[in-house]
């Protein structure tokens, strides 16, 4: 085997990169959980002995960690006066819960798939599925904390002004459900933006909707209902809205899904598709979001469908044609990209 030193130089300096990287995943989960990224947030520059205080802490292990963030870029440090800053824009995505930058759930995920490694190891041997229930509970929280700050971004201000009529049809009075609810996020925010709608979240995942049913009750949603059903045998009378967010690519049986929902659906309503941002082919994903997506998927979206009734395996790259293919296999005529963020393809079908 001959090497080429250069080349070899390269990839090592990126795997180092990528070490410190792996490392601090454990990190931010520690600074978000203990309160340090809010404490440093606006604080100007802090030494580790004023951190440490103000959060309770131990000073000796708060200055490793800042050391360690000072190195990958998530503090500034000063030398002159051996202090570290946490700059906005780091706090923006570090330390504000509402901002639509808001990172730590992230980590959260990456945290429960590393503990579910061995799952997905013998999964690689045998073929077999794991289900999302399968998983560790930190992928739960995780999802709903990583996806919350987006939807709160662009669910009511732009994806849904984005459907043909569908904005004014809420602000009326619509029946709605909304699939694959998880924690319930997505959920709240309509209902909370559309008080005159009655909404209904869907999860197969029962603990999941548990917490979709608190977290509604400390909002005060008094307009939404939550309940256990797969995307194939959700119930109730015709819907004028049904939604599907960061879930189809996830299903077993996404055509089965996509009859049901032509099934539940009124004749002049819209049925909205989220998905991870995706390009058709491979080339089109070799980018950070899509290695980011097609480890997730490895890890989680193609063994849950894999678990499943089909185990068609869409993966969290699937891409605008196959997601079209899918409507269309289950009966709708019409289909379109609606809107689009760096991180998410927003699609319309209707009959």
């Amino acid at each position: 085997m001959e090497i080429n030193q250069e080349k070899l130089d390269q990839f090592l300096g990126q795997v180092v990169g990528e070490l410190g990287a792996a490392m601090n995943a454990a990190l931010v989960l520690i600074g978000e959980k203990l309160g340090l990224y809010k404490a440093m947030a606006g604080a100007g520059a802090m030494t580790p002995a004023e951190l440490s205080a103000k959060t309770n802490t131990d000073e000796r292990y708060v200055k490793e960690w800042l050391s360690a963030q000072a190195a990958g870029g998530y503090v500034t440090y000063d030398a002159a006066t051996r202090s570290f800053t946490l700059p906005n824009e780091q706090a923006f995505a570090l330390a504000q819960e509402d901002s639509p930058a808001y990172m730590p759930g992230a980590f959260q995920i990456i945290s429960a798939v590393m503990r579910d490694e061995p799952k997905l190891a013998e999964a690689f041997r045998t073929g077999d599925g794991v289900g999302w229930d399968e998983h560790d509970a930190a992928l739960f929280e995780g999802t709903e904390r990583f996806f919350r700050p987006n939807y709160a971004a662009n669910l009511v201000s732009a994806w849904i002004p984005s459907l043909n009529g569908t904005h004014k049809k809420l602000q009326k009075g619509a029946h709605v459900a909304d699939v694959g609810c998880g924690h319930g996020a997505s959920t709240v925010l309509m209902a909370q933006a559309y008080p005159n709608s009655h909404f209904v979240g869907f999860d197969y995942h029962g603990p999941s909707i548990g917490r979709a049913r608190r977290a509604a009750a400390r909002a005060g949603v008094k307009n939404a209902d939550f309940a256990v059903a797969t995307a194939k045998d959700f119930y109730g009378s015709k819907y004028d809205f049904v939604t599907f967010f960061d879930c189809l690519h996830d299903m077993g049986d996404p055509v089965g899904a996509s009859r049901h929902v032509l099934d539940m659906l009124d004749p002049d309503g819209a049925w909205m598709i989220v998905e991870p941002f995706a390009g058709d082919d491979l080339e089109a994903n070799l980018n950070p979001i899509g290695r980011v997506f097609y480890a997730a998927s490895t890890m989680i979206c193609t063994p849950a469908s894999r678990a499943q009734e089909v185990g068609l395996c869409l993966g969290a790259q699937a891409g605008e044609d196959r997601i079209k293919k899918v409507t269309a296999e289950g009966g709708f005529t019409r289909f379109r990209r609606a809107a689009q963020t760096p991180f998410n393809l927003v699609y319309e079908a209707r009959p």
